[in-house]
């Protein structure tokens, strides 16, 4: 690797950063060689407390409470986060290497020299749900749709990606073609914690700090370091914009105010328009869920609740269709252990309740969401 290792002084503090590939060998051994030679006071990793617990212990997954992460309407963040580590773990195993390598080195390192271990990186929930809250539901969609179809591909990996890899975060070259369609996403991901590494590596205790990183945060890491940055500005989760919130009760109070103006004309057209919002709703959710291969229960789940839910903005029937499937055909620990392979496949998806699950919360919500447009502009126009 080129400039592998830069040397930067803050304040009389020596600063060592070190670039590495997540899932490169290479970097492993040169983590080792730089802190064995240099003996830091301090080791920072790109880990945050949840990954750090993670890279310890693999099985994580298995305890995965699916009822848990539905009721608590977290399922697009999780499919998004699984189906990132996937593709690093893919990429791993192709190359041979652990995911990781080099942070479990730096790890090791430090308990072997006595140096006090920094976890550097921010919290990768904080990350993505900043990124989660600057999407509108239809780009939440597109991002998790983008992934699946660009992961699914089985790409070999020759010299020049792999090169790509070595000189790029993984992260990074992950959504190297998704940040064209989602530009905020490269701001979230890289810059700001470029920012936050930065602001931790410069506080970390001793005269001497090494710093292992993904190889594209080096050069802002580098700048950042003389930067005065505000971290609890970038540390926290923005609240959900007030104006999704006044949309969403608006459209409720809009379709409802007509389907009472249609009543009040007499009580077919009622009638008709409300067969015209119940058939659109029912009718798409229950069969984006039946597109996902969902049980029977879940699509009548679909079926029946999606015109009820489509009118209260604090409700959505993928959550209840999602539920019924995750309570019908329970997810076993061998999902569970599957996990990170199946979600980079098609048939992996259906084949593994966990992700059936979490698939049928999804597409029950997009089919009414985009039932619920269609419905209103048909009544709308029948009105007019």
């Amino acid at each position: 690797m080129v400039n592998d290792v830069t040397r930067l002084n803050y304040n009389g503090k020596e600063i060592i950063l070190i670039a590495t590939a997540h899932v490169s060998q290479e970097s492993v051994d040169l983590v080792k060689r730089v802190i064995d030679e240099e003996q830091p006071d301090s080791i920072c990793i790109e880990l945050d407390e949840k990954r750090f617990e993670n890279i310890q212990n693999p099985k994580a997954w298995e305890n995965t409470d699916i009822i848990k992460v539905i009721k608590s309407k977290r399922v697009g963040f999780l499919l998004a986060n699984l189906l990132l580590s996937s593709y690093q773990k893919k990429i791993a195993s192709k190359l041979g290497v652990n995911v990781g390598g080099e942070m479990l080195q730096g790890i090791h390192s430090a308990e072997e020299t006595g140096a006090t271990l920094v976890l550097a990186d921010r919290d990768i929930q904080t990350t993505f749900m900043r990124i989660w809250r600057q999407l509108n539901f239809m780009g939440k969609c597109k991002l998790i749709f983008s992934l699946i179809f660009t992961f699914d591909e089985d790409d070999s990996i020759d010299e020049d990606n792999l090169q790509e890899i070595f000189e790029g975060d993984l992260l990074e070259s992950m959504l190297a073609d998704i940040h064209k369609k989602f530009p905020t996403i490269g701001d979230v991901l890289i810059t700001e914690r470029d920012q936050y590494l930065a602001e931790k590596i410069k506080n970390a205790p001793g005269d001497k700090v090494v710093a292992i990183l993904g190889a594209a945060h080096v050069p802002g890491v580098s700048q950042q370091i003389y930067q005065d940055i505000d971290l609890d500005a970038i540390s926290t989760v923005p609240p959900k914009k007030s104006s999704a919130k006044i949309i969403g009760w608006a459209i409720s109070l809009i379709i409802i105010g007509l389907l009472i103006y249609a009543f009040c004309i007499n009580i077919e057209t009622g009638l008709q328009q409300l067969s015209v919002w119940v058939l659109w709703n029912s009718g798409l959710s229950a069969l984006f869920t039946l597109l996902v291969l969902g049980h029977p229960l879940s699509i009548l789940t679909s079926f029946v609740l999606a015109p009820i839910t489509s009118a209260n903005p604090l409700l959505a029937c993928g959550w209840f269709a999602g539920l019924v499937q995750a309570s019908i055909q329970k997810p076993t620990v061998q999902d569970a252990q599957n996990l990170q392979t199946d979600i980079l496949s098609f048939k992996g998806f259906f084949r593994n309740k966990l992700l059936k699950a979490l698939l049928v919360v999804v597409m029950s919500n997009l089919g009414s969401a985009i039932g619920t447009f269609v419905a209103g502009a048909n009544i709308i126009g029948n009105l007019v």
